[in-house]
């Protein structure tokens, strides 16, 4: 199998051939020579004169792609308040996530905290307990870097068997964005740790306060506090004005509205980390502090929600690839069911604890697909299938599935979410 188009028709061939005889793509191939009233005639939008610069003071969507947003699931929680959206990944490309369409999950619903009445406390094993507003932490030295959040419950459904149609809500509890903000360390030094203070309790502002047990050695490696995603202010659902990030492990411990850090000797136990966020394995035992979040791949298209409707011909299979333990080093596809492998393209070199997006030029004829992704990190792990991870987990788990992703293409172009064995 090789990742260029086969079957006597090169991409290249295809497109010049049109482009040379002026014809119209349609399902089932090149249509005759017609011409085109979009091209021959002038349209309304050049017939007069657009918008003016301040339409609209912030930039909004155009009400083409008004379908491109966080969909809920309804059955999965009792009340939206506590509850998680899905991001549209199906229908985005490149790896930077638009904070208007990240995914969420909050435990008490979110909250409006203003920058004014911002505060965070760092107590407990220190040499001097300390308070900062937020513009106390906008003057020390800023750090900026590209991470992934993901849930730990991302795939939870698909343990039994294929369950959601659509990447959006088997992979979608995921997003990729630049946050800048100062790190953990910086502020840590600041109130000093006492020797014996190893862990880091934070809790958020909001009435869960979903308080979580970090290790120091994590703390002071790569977390940060962060005031900016993509550029701008987080939004609320994000933890406006100050959230948590640790780059690489379950989203459940970035906080959001932090407002507390509390150095200790020991794990605080609390509810957000007994009650949930803990891997139930086949003799019903329970496994805790699985905070990273392995190597993981999906197929983003062609997938339930976005079906081939070009026809046959070049097709750009593509997706997303993560790793909670390093970057991505290698994508391979599969449209048999994983029975071959062929090398995916890298759109950039992988980037650690960041999703890379990969690409898969394919020459589809209508013929059914079985369509796989397994991605291989830096420390030269491999996505597992699923009978894999069900033979160490079994069957009770929710949290960290990574397990390979089947779609299974029509003739039709259609796609449905399958297993295979």
């Amino acid at each position: 199998m090789t990742n260029e188009p086969t079957n006597g028709t090169t991409r290249r061939g295809f497109l010049a051939a049109s482009a040379a005889t002026g014809t119209a793509f349609v399902a089932g191939g090149a249509a005759a020579q017609i011409p085109d009233p979009l091209i021959t005639e002038v349209q309304e939008w050049a017939s007069g004169l657009g918008l003016g610069v301040d339409d609209a003071p912030y930039g909004m969507p155009i009400r083409f792609e008004g379908d491109v947003v966080r969909r809920n699931v309804e059955w999965l929680t009792a009340d939206v308040i506590s509850s998680i959206n899905f991001t549209p990944i199906h229908a985005l490309d490149g790896t930077i996530t638009p904070q208007g369409c990240a995914f969420e999950r909050h435990h008490s619903g979110a909250i409006e905290l203003a920058k004014e009445d911002y505060r965070l406390m760092i107590n407990g094993l220190v040499e001097t307990p300390l308070i900062f507003t937020y513009e106390d932490l906008e003057r020390f030295p800023r750090v900026t870097r590209t991470c992934f959040l993901e849930c730990a419950a991302n795939s939870g459904m698909e343990w039994a068997g294929a369950q959601l149609n659509g990447s959006q809500f088997t992979h979608g509890m995921i997003h990729n964005m630049e946050y800048t903000g100062v790190t953990l360390r910086t502020l840590l030094d600041e109130a000093g740790i006492k020797p014996e203070g190893n862990w880091l309790y934070v809790e958020g502002a909001d009435a869960s306060s979903n308080g979580r047990s970090i290790p120091m050695e994590k703390a002071l490696d790569d977390c940060m506090i962060a005031f900016k995603a993509n550029g701008e202010a987080l939004r609320m659902e994000h933890g406006y004005p100050v959230r948590l990030v640790v780059p690489g492990w379950e989203g459940n411990l970035w906080v959001k509205w932090l407002r507390r850090m509390e150095v200790t000797d020991a794990p605080v136990e609390s509810r957000e980390e007994t009650s949930k966020y803990t891997d139930t394995m086949e003799n019903g035992t329970s496994r805790k502090w699985t905070w990273v979040m392995d190597a993981k791949s999906v197929i983003t298209a062609p997938s339930p929600q976005m079906p081939i409707k070009h026809g046959h011909g070049p097709l750009v299979i593509t997706g997303l690839a993560w790793s909670g333990r390093g970057a991505v080093t290698g994508v391979d596809v599969s449209v048999d069911g994983g029975k071959t492998w062929a090398k995916a393209r890298l759109a950039a070199p992988g980037q650690e604890m960041a999703l890379t997006r990969f690409y898969f030029d394919y020459n589809w004829q209508g013929e059914e697909m079985l369509l796989q992704s397994r991605v291989t990190d830096s420390t030269g792990y491999v996505q597992p299938t699923k009978a894999q991870l069900r033979e160490v987990r079994g069957l009770n788990s929710v949290y960290h599935n990574n397990a390979i992703q089947t779609w299974w293409v029509k003739t039709n172009g259609e796609a449905e979410n399958v297993e295979v064995s």
